[in-house]
């Protein structure tokens, strides 16, 4: 599997583990602190080929995309959940981590921001609710199961509904999420 962008990935480990899975070149941040010159290598990689931003799965990884995509508008994203990511020995989490087919696939997912949200929302701050994905118990597991269904990533509830609305998430797909995870919990 050949990727064209460049992918943003947070250290070496997690390049090795790209280049083992895909063919594709990438940009390594080198940790939360991301560097004025690291942001310049990505503003023109995005102009040049496009990026693929592909952080861990962690509070670290999630200040990162926050920061690009603050920075550098119209990067496209790929998730891997937390679960897909844990090391053999239980002590960490990473990209680096995960399997070749789980990297390939989250790759095959990959979404683009909208360059403007749009007027009217298709999914409401009433219909997360409904969904019992903000103000319930429990509204954690349920966002996480649903970044995963969806391969959004993990979001909090003030996260979660601008993701959706950024990444262009229909009534429909939502819908169908929920009912999944609907399904799942009965079937615990």
């Amino acid at each position: 599997m050949e990727i064209k962008e460049i992918i943003v990935v947070e250290g070496k480990d997690d390049t090795v583990a790209i280049q083992r899975a895909v063919n594709a070149d990438t940009i390594e941040t080198n940790g939360s602190a991301i560097s004025e010159e690291t942001l310049r290598r990505i503003q023109h990689a995005q102009e040049k080929r496009g990026v693929i931003v592909f952080t861990d799965p962690d509070y670290p990884g999630r200040r990162i995309r926050a920061i690009i995509e603050e920075r550098i508008p119209g990067v496209k994203h790929a998730f891997l959940s937390k679960e897909k990511c844990i090391a053999a020995n239980g002590r960490g989490v990473g990209i680096e981590h995960a399997s070749d087919e789980d990297i390939r696939q989250a790759l095959k997912n990959v979404y683009t921001p909208a360059a403007e949200l749009p007027e009217t929302e298709e999914i409401t701050v009433a219909d997360l609710m409904n969904a019992r994905l903000i103000g319930h118990p429990s509204a954690k597991n349920r966002r996480i199961r649903l970044g995963e269904i969806l391969n959004i990533g993990m979001t909090n509830g003030k996260q979660l509904h601008k993701r959706l609305l950024m990444f262009q998430i229909t009534f429909e797909q939502f819908a169908q999420a929920v009912a999944q995870i609907d399904r799942e919990e009965q079937n615990e």
